[in-house]
């Protein structure tokens, strides 16, 4: 991915899973938030993580 994001750790810490309410993860190289208790990774696009069940991307 060549455009950087950069996550506010205080937005990260606020932020929960919309599926189970559970704490999520940011994987930088993907541009995901991770969601370990869904299996599902939220994309993050133009900076704004889109905390969408419909758009999260099932885990491996």
């Amino acid at each position: 991915m060549t455009d950087e994001v950069k996550i506010d750790r205080r937005m990260l810490e606020a932020l929960v899973c919309p599926e189970t309410q559970a704490p999520l993860s940011y994987d930088a190289e993907k541009a995901e938030l991770i969601s370990k208790a869904a299996n599902l990774a939220y994309p993050i696009r133009g900076g704004i993580p889109i905390m969408l069940v419909s758009e999260a991307r099932v885990l491996e």
